[in-house]
């Protein structure tokens, strides 16, 4: 009798978040490389929310994030991400401390056109020291700058990548995640040789 015995692989999981200010499109990036339908906890804004989220330059924007995106991908039998997408505006910032707990790292998406959004969620990877990688998701009407206009214009070194993004397409977004992850392993530090 033969007996065959199959190891079970059990996938190391890895944490990734998708950040950014209010209305640059977190959503969107989480939504369109996710290999499950994303939870997604949007909101219609409403009255309430008058007055407190700046809407200036996404006035056409109806619904927002209240706590948190959620998507996966598998990249092979033995890894899959999981990210998770972050609220964009202020009120909701308390939970980022949360949300990246154990993130290998991020992308901090940002749209040219509003800049400012972007300082914020980059000064909170920075001082916590997670790796991340700037994604310009390009809107209609945005400029195309290049990546060196980008850092400089956001303050960052060079050891930073910034890579063009339209979150709204699978394989841009895709090329953002692994930009992020070569980035992410290459701060890990070198592992010693083994001694006989």
């Amino acid at each position: 009798m033969v007996s065959v015995h199959s190891e079970q692989i059990i996938p190391a999981s890895v944490k990734v978040l998708v950040a950014g200010g209010f209305g640059v499109g977190k959503t969107t990036l989480v939504g369109s490389v996710s290999e499950i339908p994303p939870l997604s906890t949007e909101e219609l804004l409403t009255e309430a929310s008058s007055g407190v989220d700046d809407l200036a330059g996404v006035e056409g924007k109806t619904t927002t994030t209240v706590a948190l995106d959620f998507g996966r991908i598998t990249v092979s039998p033995r890894i899959v991400l999981y990210l998770f997408g972050t609220p964009g505006q202020d009120r909701f910032w308390f939970m980022w401390d949360e949300l990246a707990y154990g993130a290998a790292g991020a992308i901090v998406l940002i749209d040219t056109r509003r800049l400012e959004a972007s300082f914020a969620a980059i000064d909170f990877f920075e001082r916590r020291r997670i790796p991340f990688v700037v994604a310009v998701n390009h809107f209609e009407g945005s400029y195309d700058y290049e990546a060196d206009e980008v850092r400089k214009a956001l303050a960052i070194n060079d050891s930073i990548p910034v890579v063009a993004c339209d979150a709204r397409k699978k394989d841009s977004s895709k090329l953002a995640l692994i930009k992020l992850l070569e980035h992410a392993m290459s701060r890990l530090p070198a592992a010693e040789p083994k001694v006989s």
